[in-house]
């Protein structure tokens, strides 16, 4: 189990030891526990059925950025050489060689660092799970991809998606939608129900604007429908175009996957924009669902961390007991 602080923390001890180096996911904190929510929805001026979003009792982190092309690359070497749980698409920008038992992926040159897209819910999950295992290199099983943060056990249909709850031990995740939510638009201001309607610490849409060092034409905080494709996650790094606690992207690239059940009981709630959207749909008042077994090019994720503090504790702890050994 491993938090934002202990993933750095590992990566030194692993190395030492001559393995191979983890992928690490930048985090950002996300204080102000206790805060109050804000009703999201169609009644609202948005989408979607009503709900108050917002409200966490604890202090959590969540990733700066969408997982990228590149780090569900690593993810799919380590543990789908033959791929049970086909977590792999051929249209992920990813490419694929070999034969089951022995399959390779790289990266589409050019796209490393764009946000991965067709990814299902359940695609998510078992990333997550890879996390909470520590990365290990092995077929789809309980110690890599089926148990963790989430017991999946092969679930792979809709209504097996559904039914997966996050375990109380869970370390990486897919936020829920209030994580999701709290991260992208409250204004960091303490235990208040103060929210931006936009990511990007603003009550007006984005503007077009080039990101930074590019000669992109009409792109903007955030979100670009021009160019009609994903960037680099990231590419806006001018403020305001990050939230009131550090995250980028919450208003696009994509979509992004979070655990709320969606209207119906075989919908998981989407939140954020897409390169292919309307600027006023990246209003907090827009929610929208998806099939958990479903995967399509607007739709990513990204992972967070419940309660890093207390992880981090326990895994200085383990350090500490590593090295005694030695």
């Amino acid at each position: 189990m491993v938090s934002k602080l202990t993933g750095i923390l590992v990566v030194v001890v692993c190395l030492c030891a001559g393995a191979q180096a983890k992928v690490v996911i930048p985090t950002v904190t996300v204080g102000n526990p206790g805060n109050a929510g804000e009703w999201s929805g169609e009644s609202y001026g948005g989408h979607g059925p009503n709900r108050i979003c917002g409200a966490v009792d604890d202090v959590y982190d969540i990733g700066k950025y969408e997982v990228t092309v590149g780090q569900y690359t690593e993810f799919l070497n380590a543990v789908a050489g033959t791929d049970s749980y086909d977590l792999y698409h051929s249209s992920m920008s990813i490419q694929r060689g070999g034969t089951s038992g022995s399959y390779t992926y790289s990266p589409t040159p050019g796209r490393t660092n764009w946000p991965v897209a067709w990814v299902s819910w359940g695609d998510a999950a078992r990333f997550a799970n890879w996390l909470y295992n520590d990365q290990p290199t092995g077929s789809q099983n309980p110690g890599t991809t089926e148990d963790g943060s989430y017991y999946l056990n092969g679930a792979m249909t809709a209504t097996e998606l559904m039914a997966i709850t996050r375990k109380s031990d869970a370390t990486w995740v897919i936020p829920n939608e209030d994580e999701w939510y709290k991260a992208a638009y409250h204004k960091n201001d303490g235990v208040t129900s103060n929210y931006w309607d936009y990511p990007t610490q603003s009550n007006n849409a984005p503007t077009a604007e080039n990101p930074p060092g590019t000669d992109m034409v009409n792109g903007s905080a955030n979100y670009d429908d021009v160019i009609n494709h994903p960037i680099d996650v990231g590419s806006y790094t001018s403020k305001p175009s990050d939230s009131p606690y550090g995250t980028f992207d919450q208003g696009g690239n994509l979509n992004e996957w979070t655990e709320e059940p969606w209207e119906t009981l075989l919908y998981r709630t989407t939140r954020g924009g897409t390169y292919d959207d309307d600027p006023d749909v990246l209003h907090a008042a827009h929610r929208w669902g998806d099939g958990p077994a479903g995967a399509n090019q607007f739709i990513g994720f990204r992972v967070a961390i419940p309660e890093p503090a207390t992880l981090s504790l326990l895994t200085l702890s383990g350090l500490l007991a590593i090295r005694r050994r030695r």
